[in-house]
């Protein structure tokens, strides 16, 4: 399935493979200097989409402990680097900085859980992915609304 990245898009993700799968598409549609930031509450499967983008860059066995207490996790893939920060933690903007934020979107793309602590201070070309709890637990749906560069960007999946 091919979906048009103007205007946001609304994804509903069935199951975990789902959450997945969309991860997996994402991975193909990431470009270095991005980000990807997702948004949601605990147990929405911020963690299940990371883990598998994370792995079709990598490889399918990668190890993808949530950075929650690191904070931050570095991957390197064939294309770019990977950072993966968690920003549940912090009290200010000014930490996601100071542990090389700028730094990873220099160098590579980037994933941001809980980018709502950076207080509007967002990379310009990202990829925003709400991800919401529906049917009293049972589904989940994904909003994904472009800015930057990956305004008009197709997404397979």
């Amino acid at each position: 399935m091919s979906k048009g990245m103007t205007p946001p898009v609304s994804i509903d993700l069935a199951d975990e493979a789902a959450t997945a799968r969309l991860g997996a598409a994402l991975a193909g549609a990431l470009r270095s200097g991005e980000a990807l930031c997702l948004e949601g509450p605990l147990g929405a499967g911020k963690s299940t989409l990371a883990r598998a983008l994370v792995r079709v860059l990598t490889t399918p066995d990668e190890d993808v402990p949530s950075p929650t207490f690191t904070l931050v996790q570095f991957y390197e893939t064939a294309a770019f680097p990977l950072a993966h920060f968690d920003l549940y933690r912090l009290t200010s903007p000014d930490e996601a900085f100071e542990i090389g934020l700028d730094e990873a979107l220099d160098e590579g793309a980037v994933l941001i859980e809980w980018p709502q602590r950076l207080e509007g201070r967002l990379p310009p070309d990202r990829l925003d992915i709400e991800i919401s709890i529906e049917d009293g637990g049972e589904t989940r749906r994904a909003r994904l609304t472009p800015h930057g560069a990956w305004k008009g960007r197709t997404l397979e999946f």
